[in-house]
């Protein structure tokens, strides 16, 4: 059965276009010239999409926008706009726009609008965001959330702590939208040499510069019809900035080199531990670009704020572990779950995750019990001055400060953590010349535990 859109202009030329670009892909339309002669259409029938001019003689496009928003029907509203007005377009956006198209209508770019609202039809959101776990009051809300923003293309911006799950949340979005059949790319902005960043996010040409050996795609193309995750975009360089904020509004790239630039159709969605708008206060981050970015905001809660959550979390992530593993599936004792809920969380869900994995290669049995869970209680509490010694039955062998300051620890307490266990290990293995029996025991942990940890961080060759 052929879809049908709703077209909303007082312009019969640009009418007169859009009808014939639609009727070749095989699409009815449907016209009103006025406010009020769409709404009546609205009332007596069900579009699957209505494209709307900004401008109309009795009123205008976010009108319609908020108008559709209060029949509470899943009718995308797409908004075209006068050329470069990026004001109305936000605007449009923030009130529950599906996207925007600028004048003059590129009718490539009016394709893949309409091509995208009309795969809403096929997505059932429900389905995706049932893999958020948890019944918790925040989590719901955030289930919400997630479901609501995958039927627009606005651009995104995630906020959470370190390892509370904004990945998660980024990839939900996604297989929640229109463009759930394109690609899902997540760069971390952070971990790329500043160098480096404009040819990894928008590709080079050969010989553009030094060790430049053959062309190249950029993210940006390679998440083409999909999404693309920026995560700690408030690393991105202030050179950086500027282009990405061009290649926003342009919807095109122009990678290194390269003298023309190349189309792209790429939702994009940016996170950060930071607060932007601190980052745009202390001059680090472009006011112009958080404006832009920052159309719908996230908030994914810590696991502090979502307790209740832990019991359904922690089935979860034993079910992950022991299918990872090719292992037997784990359960926890009332003892060791009651302690994983009312334990501190600094590293959130990544740190739950953790503890689950290593409490689970040290059961012996398929019931995780109290005593597996080694090294909770002192990871809940990382910034304890402590002084951690390893001897043997002579004499001290080693000792290392772990006290630290809040500066050297903040994003990254998980990889903070590691180097200090990764220092205690590499000073007892020293100590004991490799010995792993003397070393567990004059580290006081079992033999089993020390092999697992040696493995996670690498020291086990």
């Amino acid at each position: 059965m052929s879809q049908t859109v709703l077209l909303v202009d007082d312009e019969p030329d640009i009418l007169q276009l859009l009808e014939i670009a639609l009727a070749r892909m095989n699409l009815n339309t449907v016209s009103a010239k006025t406010l009020k002669e769409a709404m009546a259409l609205l009332a007596t029938s069900k579009p699957d999409l209505c494209l709307t001019d900004m401008r109309l003689p009795d009123g205008n496009g976010l009108q319609l926008v908020e108008h559709v928003q209060q029949l509470d029907r899943e009718v995308p509203v797409a908004v075209i706009t006068a050329h470069g007005s990026v004001e109305a377009a936000i605007d449009a956006l923030k009130l529950g726009a599906f996207d925007f198209v600028s004048k003059p209508v590129a009718l490539d770019k009016l394709r893949e609008l309409v091509g995208h609202a009309l795969n809403l039809a096929r997505t059932d959101a429900s389905s995706s965001t049932r893999d958020l776990i948890g019944t918790s009051p925040a989590t719901q809300r955030l289930r919400s959330k997630v479901k609501k923003v995958a039927r627009s293309q606005a651009p995104i911006h995630i906020h959470g702590e370190s390892g509370a799950g904004k990945e998660v949340v980024a990839r939900l979005v996604h297989s929640s939208s229109s463009r759930h059949a394109g690609p899902f790319i997540a760069v971390n902005c952070g971990a790329i040499p500043p160098e480096l960043v404009e040819s990894e996010l928008f590709g080079h040409l050969k010989g553009s510069f030094t060790g430049a050996m053959y062309d190249k795609q950029g993210l940006f193309q390679a998440a083409e019809g999909g999404t693309l995750l920026l995560d700690e975009v408030a690393d991105l360089p202030l050179a950086t900035q500027v282009k990405l904020l061009r290649v926003l509004q342009e919807k095109a790239v122009r990678p290194v080199g390269s003298e023309t630039e190349v189309s792209v159709d790429v939702r994009l969605i940016s996170a950060t531990h930071k607060r932007l708008n601190q980052e745009v206060a202390a001059g680090r981050f472009r006011d112009d670009l958080f404006y832009r970015i920052n159309v719908i905001d996230i908030e994914v809660p810590a696991l502090r704020e979502r307790k209740e959550d832990i019991p359904d979390l922690a089935h979860h992530l034993l079910q992950k572990v022991a299918e990872e593993n090719g292992d037997e599936l784990k359960t926890l004792s009332s003892e060791a779950m009651e302690q994983l809920c009312h334990a501190k969380y600094p590293g959130n869900v990544r740190q739950l995750e953790n503890t689950l994995a290593r409490a689970a290669a040290m059961s012996e049995t398929a019931v995780i019990g109290i005593d597996d869970l080694e090294g909770l209680t002192s990871a809940t509490n990382p910034l304890a001055t402590s002084t951690l010694v390893v001897s043997s039955s002579e004499e001290p062998a080693a000792s290392f400060d772990a006290a630290t300051s809040l500066s050297s620890v903040a994003g990254d307490l998980e990889g903070h953590m590691d180097s200090i266990e990764r220092e205690i290990l590499q000073k007892a293995m020293t100590e004991y010349r490799w010995n792993k029996t003397a070393a567990a025991k004059a580290l006081g942990v079992s033999f089993r535990s020390l092999r697992y940890r040696l493995k996670k961080l690498g020291l086990d060759d």
